[in-house]
């Protein structure tokens, strides 16, 4: 009897301990339900987006992020990224960001990498020229020039431009991931339109040779003109030879003409209203 007693009593407490757990979940479920987390829906990549790349509505989708996490620039609207290009590598589930895409109505491709009064001008090169070919998009070089001079048979270098930025190698508008180096018979640099002329300008007058920068080093260097004589050691720089005005036409002589000393001197003494005059 106590042992029926017993197990009857070990079966109530058991299934009043599941209605008791039942209601506080489903009153736990029912308040998540009620009060969502706070957020805001952005938009993200759904995908790994390259650089050039027009943005499709399959490129992109919402995702719920709390309020805190998200960039004031975020975009909230498929149709404000739709059709737009792709100017910076986006990563899968980044935020889509203004800065990370082209204007809208710029299209994609090399075209949208161009910001407003900048000009892409490429370059031949060969792989001495590109840098055994670590010349890639995203870095920076400087253009130099040898080349000879009008009237001079001394070759000369100088730098023609600083810090100019490469937009793409070849036909890619970004570096691989590893960061390997890719021979290209063509670079591809971002320049102001009077650096589009000077480039241009370069490339007819002699040998065009890029020289790969730190991206960090920005600063402008006051750099001469090296010539081939400046190259060898004990050898005196040439130095043109001037002419003066006073050199080319001398002044004629002047000389001063003294009047030859009289030979006889007079002495004339007034007394009154008498005058004589004595003779040495």
């Amino acid at each position: 009897m106590n042992r029926n007693r017993l197990l009857m009593i070990g079966v109530v407490a058991l299934a009043l301990g599941l209605f008791v757990s039942s209601a506080v979940y489903s009153k736990l479920g029912a308040k998540n339900q009620a009060a969502p987390l706070p957020g805001v829906d952005v938009l993200v990549a759904a995908k790994d987006l390259a650089v050039g790349s027009k943005i499709t509505s399959e490129d992109i989708k919402f995702a719920h992020i709390p309020q805190g996490s998200v960039p004031a620039s975020a975009m909230r609207q498929k149709t404000d990224a739709l059709e737009r290009g792709v100017v910076l590598p986006i990563s899968a589930g980044e935020f889509i960001l203004p800065s990370k895409i082209a204007a809208d109505k710029a299209g994609a491709g090399l075209p949208a990498l161009i910001p407003t009064g900048m000009r892409a001008v490429s370059v031949r090169v060969n792989e001495v020229v590109s840098v055994a070919g670590f010349v890639l998009p995203g870095t920076r070089v400087d253009v130099l020039l040898t080349g000879n001079p009008s009237g001079s048979n001394d070759q000369q270098t100088t730098t023609v431009l600083e810090n100019v930025a490469v937009l793409a190698s070849g036909q890619k508008l970004e570096r691989n991931s590893a960061g390997d180096p890719e021979n290209t018979a063509v670079i591809t640099l971002l320049v102001s339109p009077d650096d589009a002329q000077k480039l241009t300008l370069a490339s007819s007058q002699g040998k065009v040779q890029l020289s790969l920068r730190n991206p960090l080093d920005t600063k402008q260097q006051d750099l001469g003109i090296v010539s081939t004589n400046s190259l060898y050691r004990g050898s005196a720089p040439i130095r043109p030879a001037t002419t003066t005005i006073a050199a080319a036409h001398p002044r004629p002589k002047t000389t001063t003409i003294s009047p030859a000393p009289p030979s006889v001197y007079s002495v004339e003494v007034i007394k009154g209203d008498k005058r004589e005059e004595t003779k040495f």
